[in-house]
């Protein structure tokens, strides 16, 4: 049961009221940032919140038993506190938001609704809308290891042992010319077969997206296409690193990486037609092995 301070309390209880809702959100990069629906900032606990912002949150579903709650987070990005690169480089992705409704006359008088995390982010032109998730989102997770034919590691992780900093899965290259904000043609990719790094990752050294990391959808010779666009401009000189990719296969897994040793799936599990199949005359039904 929540416990409301009575001073609130009070103030709910006379009709009148001068109530706001604030929202402090905290990235995982250790960003804070505060915004309110009010027309003026506010302070408390260290944080300011700021009414230009342009971003304001819908009304909050909540249940009592263990369904995720949902909510959104709507802003502009014109504002200088959410540009469009920071989200599409998913600066934003995960980040946590507590949620005040607040006496903006007195602050002190003020009561945490909703601790949230920032799930789907969505882009359209100018503006962006970003889903808030409630805690229980995390019960919804795969938690533990899946019986299935692709394996569940990631290449080049502990559980899968590959090696991704030998040169036979990794390069340099330089970026020589730009399509669009996710395609471009590249020059240190000789000698790697057409998609040798699909689902691979490519990280830029230099540039305005340096420090940036995003996977790659296709690569023939030197032309690449990333899944997402670049958070920022791709410019020509543009340099990065890249690493070869993995479908999750067991033929990928013995031919491009010599590793099924390590394979971390189940690719001799039988399909969908032999569970549902059944005895036929004029087969070997004597119960051995299939």
């Amino acid at each position: 049961m929540r416990t409301i301070d009575p001073a609130l309390q009070a103030h709910f209880d006379e009709g009148a009221t001068t109530l706001c809702h604030c929202w402090q959100l905290v990235r995982r990069d250790g960003v804070v940032l505060g915004f309110t629906d009010h027309d003026r900032s506010l302070s408390f606990d260290g944080g300011v919140f700021e009414p230009a912002s342009g971003v304001n949150g819908a009304a909050i579903s909540s249940s009592a038993d263990l369904a995720v709650d949902n909510s959104e987070f709507e802003g502009a990005l014109d504002s200088e506190k959410i540009s469009a690169s920071d989200l599409i480089a998913g600066r934003y992705d995960g980040a946590r938001i507590d949620i005040w409704r607040v006496n903006w006359a007195d602050v002190s008088q003020r009561l945490l609704l909703k601790k949230v995390v920032i799930g789907e982010v969505r882009r359209v032109g100018d503006k962006f809308t970003a889903e808030l998730r409630g805690l229980a989102h995390v019960l919804d997770q795969t938690s533990g290891r899946v019986y299935q034919r692709q394996c569940d590691a990631i290449v080049g992780d502990h559980r899968c042992g590959v090696d991704l900093s030998s040169p036979a899965f990794k390069s340099i290259g330089t970026v020589t010319a730009v399509v669009d904000e996710q395609r471009f043609i590249v020059d240190g990719l000789d000698g790697f077969a057409d998609g040798w790094f699909v689902h691979g990752v490519l990280q830029w050294q230099s540039g305005a997206n340096a420090g940036q990391r995003a996977h790659i959808k296709t690569q023939n010779g030197g032309a690449i296409d990333l899944w997402l666009p670049a958070g920022s401009d791709i410019n020509i000189g543009d340099q990065f690193d890249i690493t070869a990719g993995c479908d999750k296969a067991a033929n990928t897994c013995t031919e491009k990486f010599s590793n099924l040793i390590n394979f971390r799936g189940f690719h001799l599990m039988p399909g969908n037609d032999f569970a549902v199949s059944y005895p036929l005359r004029g087969e070997s039904n004597d119960g051995g092995q299939r």
